[in-house]
Protein backbone atom coordinates (compact mmCIF):
# COMPACT_ATOMS: atom_id res chain seq x y z
CA UNK A 1 0.00 0.00 0.00
CA UNK A 2 1.39 3.51 -0.97
CA UNK A 3 2.12 6.00 1.71
CA UNK A 4 2.80 9.83 1.84
CA UNK A 5 6.21 10.78 1.51
CA UNK A 6 7.35 13.58 4.11
CA UNK A 7 10.17 15.77 5.33
CA UNK A 8 13.17 13.88 5.65
CA UNK A 9 12.25 10.98 3.07
CA UNK A 10 15.36 8.91 1.75
CA UNK A 11 15.62 9.16 -2.19
CA UNK A 12 17.75 6.81 -4.49
CA UNK A 13 19.30 7.57 -7.99
CA UNK A 14 19.60 4.80 -10.08
CA UNK A 15 23.26 6.43 -11.14
CA UNK A 16 24.74 7.98 -7.50
CA UNK A 17 26.31 6.35 -5.15
CA UNK A 18 24.56 7.40 -1.89
CA UNK A 19 20.93 8.26 -0.83
CA UNK A 20 20.10 11.73 0.19
CA UNK A 21 17.54 13.47 2.17
CA UNK A 22 14.01 14.94 0.99
CA UNK A 23 13.35 18.49 2.00
CA UNK A 24 10.72 20.44 2.31
CA UNK A 25 11.35 24.53 2.83
CA UNK A 26 8.02 25.92 1.49
CA UNK A 27 5.79 24.28 3.98
CA UNK A 28 2.35 23.17 2.69
CA UNK A 29 0.72 23.41 6.13
CA UNK A 30 -0.22 19.53 5.94
CA UNK A 31 1.78 17.43 8.40
CA UNK A 32 2.10 13.87 9.14
CA UNK A 33 3.74 12.89 12.70
CA UNK A 34 4.99 16.43 13.05
CA UNK A 35 6.71 16.38 9.83
CA UNK A 36 5.51 18.65 6.30
CA UNK A 37 3.77 16.38 3.53
CA UNK A 38 5.36 16.85 -0.33
CA UNK A 39 3.62 17.59 -3.15
CA UNK A 40 4.50 16.70 -6.80
CA UNK A 41 6.60 19.90 -7.44
CA UNK A 42 8.79 19.71 -4.48
CA UNK A 43 11.48 18.58 -7.18
CA UNK A 44 13.87 21.06 -7.52
CA UNK A 45 17.44 20.48 -7.18
CA UNK A 46 19.69 21.39 -3.94
CA UNK A 47 16.15 22.85 -2.46
CA UNK A 48 14.21 19.82 -2.38
CA UNK A 49 16.73 16.78 -3.51
CA UNK A 50 19.96 16.63 -2.31
CA UNK A 51 23.13 15.45 -3.72
CA UNK A 52 23.45 11.52 -3.88
CA UNK A 53 26.93 10.84 -3.86
CA UNK A 54 29.23 10.22 -7.04
CA UNK A 55 27.53 9.74 -10.59
CA UNK A 56 28.17 7.17 -12.44
CA UNK A 57 25.82 8.11 -15.89
CA UNK A 58 27.97 9.04 -18.72
CA UNK A 59 25.44 11.15 -19.87
CA UNK A 60 26.14 13.57 -17.37
CA UNK A 61 28.71 15.75 -18.88
CA UNK A 62 31.66 16.08 -16.04
CA UNK A 63 31.48 12.10 -15.95
CA UNK A 64 31.57 11.82 -19.49
CA UNK A 65 34.49 13.96 -19.65
CA UNK A 66 36.37 12.81 -16.48
CA UNK A 67 35.96 9.39 -18.39
CA UNK A 68 37.62 10.32 -21.64
CA UNK A 69 40.28 11.96 -19.66
CA UNK A 70 41.05 8.17 -18.40
CA UNK A 71 41.00 6.39 -21.31
CA UNK A 72 37.53 5.15 -21.14
CA UNK A 73 37.33 3.88 -17.74
CA UNK A 74 34.65 5.21 -15.59
CA UNK A 75 35.35 7.83 -13.50
CA UNK A 76 32.68 8.59 -11.22
CA UNK A 77 31.84 12.78 -10.74
CA UNK A 78 29.79 14.23 -7.79
CA UNK A 79 26.30 13.49 -8.29
CA UNK A 80 24.21 16.83 -8.24
CA UNK A 81 20.85 16.48 -9.08
CA UNK A 82 19.65 17.87 -12.13
CA UNK A 83 15.60 17.44 -12.25
CA UNK A 84 13.42 18.97 -14.62
CA UNK A 85 10.21 17.47 -14.11
CA UNK A 86 7.69 16.96 -11.49
CA UNK A 87 6.78 13.99 -9.63
CA UNK A 88 5.07 11.25 -11.34
CA UNK A 89 2.79 8.08 -9.67
CA UNK A 90 1.35 11.03 -7.21
CA UNK A 91 -1.92 11.22 -4.98
CA UNK A 92 -4.08 12.65 -8.00
CA UNK A 93 -7.23 13.09 -5.67
CA UNK A 94 -4.98 14.49 -2.76
CA UNK A 95 -3.76 17.97 -2.98
CA UNK A 96 -1.60 19.98 -1.20
CA UNK A 97 -1.42 23.69 -2.04
CA UNK A 98 -3.44 22.64 -5.56
CA UNK A 99 -1.00 20.14 -6.18
CA UNK A 100 -1.51 16.34 -5.62
CA UNK A 101 0.41 14.30 -2.98
CA UNK A 102 3.75 12.27 -3.56
CA UNK A 103 3.55 8.86 -2.68
CA UNK A 104 6.38 6.57 -1.69
CA UNK A 105 5.92 5.23 -5.16
CA UNK A 106 6.53 8.56 -6.78
CA UNK A 107 9.71 9.20 -9.23
CA UNK A 108 11.08 12.04 -11.11
CA UNK A 109 13.82 12.03 -13.32
CA UNK A 110 17.45 13.42 -13.52
CA UNK A 111 18.35 14.97 -17.13
CA UNK A 112 21.52 12.84 -16.83
CA UNK A 113 19.09 9.47 -17.25
CA UNK A 114 18.78 8.56 -13.36
CA UNK A 115 15.36 7.74 -12.05
CA UNK A 116 15.11 8.86 -8.59
CA UNK A 117 12.51 6.78 -6.39
CA UNK A 118 11.77 7.14 -2.69
CA UNK A 119 13.59 4.53 0.03
CA UNK A 120 11.61 5.62 2.78
CA UNK A 121 8.55 7.82 3.11
CA UNK A 122 10.22 9.80 6.40
CA UNK A 123 7.19 8.78 8.55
Amino acid sequence: MATYVVQGAKLKCSFGSQESTFKIPMDHKIYIKNKPQGNMMDFKPMINIMPFGLCSSLANPTVAAATAAAGGTLQKMPCIPATVAPWFNVKMDVLLEMFPAMLNCSKTMCMWAGTISITDDGQ
